[in-house]
């Protein structure tokens, strides 16, 4: 459970707000884990606009928070996908022209949009949905959210 302390830190960014989180207990032993990645790079900014991976690809557009809140980031989200992080606070650039040059330029099969429930993770959310709309292609997606406690939200 997270002890909330939701003092805005000087710039106000309410995401960037200091939270201290207790981690979940409940796994005496977990499983072996192993990577599920199976592209390179993942970086958005750094990703070609077309390769090999992904012609029929399932992608999964992750906040770069989501691998660190969200336990079974691998499993659940990344295995299957092709993956594509980025944070549009820290990478100050609009992801919609590379990511609609993406799903145009490939045999894409559906786009996960995986976010932060903070409030600068809209950006990339808004970034993903625009190139949808710009790509000119109807491609089934979701949105999911994960709680800074690690929890899907929605």
């Amino acid at each position: 459970m997270a002890k909330k302390n939701h003092a805005c830190p000087s710039g106000g960014c309410p995401g960037a707000a200091s939270r201290a989180l207790t981690p979940n207990q409940a796994a005496a032993s977990p499983a072996p884990c192993v990577s599920r990645l199976q592209n390179w790079p993942v970086q958005i900014k750094l990703a070609p606009v077309q390769a090999p991976y992904f012609s029929g690809a399932k992608l999964l557009i992750a906040a770069d928070c989501t691998a660190y809140a969200y336990a079974r980031f691998h499993e659940d989200f990344i295995r299957g996908h092709v993956t594509l992080i980025g944070c549009p606070k820290l990478d100050s650039v609009d992801y919609s022209e590379k990511l609609t040059q993406i799903i145009q330029n490939n045999d894409i099969q559906s786009v996960t949009i995986l976010r932060m429930e903070v409030p600068c993770c809209g950006g990339l959310e808004f970034a993903a949905k625009k190139a949808l709309q710009q790509s000119g292609k109807f491609i089934p997606w979701q949105v999911v959210t994960i709680g800074i406690d690690g929890s899907i939200r929605e």
